[in-house]
């Protein structure tokens, strides 16, 4: 069980979207909202990428530059699935969180378009792009991981200078490598 990283997965997220509907009302500071609102969708970002992907579902994602120069996407799904009862409460509580939240973003980039609060887009669309970079990652590590899901998430998901097979590659061998090192 991890409860710190349940919640912290969680606490970022909906800092930031509470933050951004209540902030006119506790400070006329546009910038100090817009710093605010910005830190706390970085430190989403950071711990669900680092932290609470690995330790909720088992995944992992990340870009490495090899000497040439080349950026190499890897993606990381844990082999030994666990099937304790917390454990999947915890993995639906990840998901849900990781799929709702970029919805509210794509409904307050709406909003703010149609309202023409212009000043405020800028920021919608950094919480949009966090969220589903976030979202894209362990989608790509779930369904990256099987062997037969390949096939479909490659026409779905297009990564930008990578081909699939190089990007699962890569991951494949990663792992195998941790495997007969025993080190993670």
């Amino acid at each position: 069980r991890h409860p710190l990283a349940t919640f912290f997965h969680l606490f970022f997220r909906v800092s930031a979207i509470i933050t951004y509907l209540f902030c006119d009302w506790f400070s006329k500071s546009f910038v100090a909202c817009f710093v605010t609102i910005l830190l706390l969708l970085s430190l989403d970002f950071w711990s669900v990428k680092n932290v609470t992907g690995r330790l909720l579902v088992g995944l992992r994602w990340w870009n490495q530059i090899d000497e040439d120069g080349k950026s190499h996407w890897v993606f990381e799904a844990e082999r030994v699935p666990t099937t304790a009862a917390s454990t999947e409460a915890e993995a639906r509580i990840f998901w849900l969180g990781l799929i709702i939240c970029p919805v509210i973003w794509t409904v307050f980039f709406f909003s703010t378009l149609f309202s023409l609060k212009l000043k405020w887009l800028a920021l919608v669309i950094a919480g949009i792009s966090l969220q589903t970079a976030n979202l894209y990652g362990y989608i790509h590590c779930k369904l990256g991981g099987q062997k037969s899901s390949s096939r479909v998430t490659s026409r779905f998901f297009v990564t930008a200078d990578v081909p699939k097979r190089q990007t699962r590659t890569i991951s494949e061998d990663r792992i195998e490598e941790h495997v007969k090192t025993g080190t993670r």
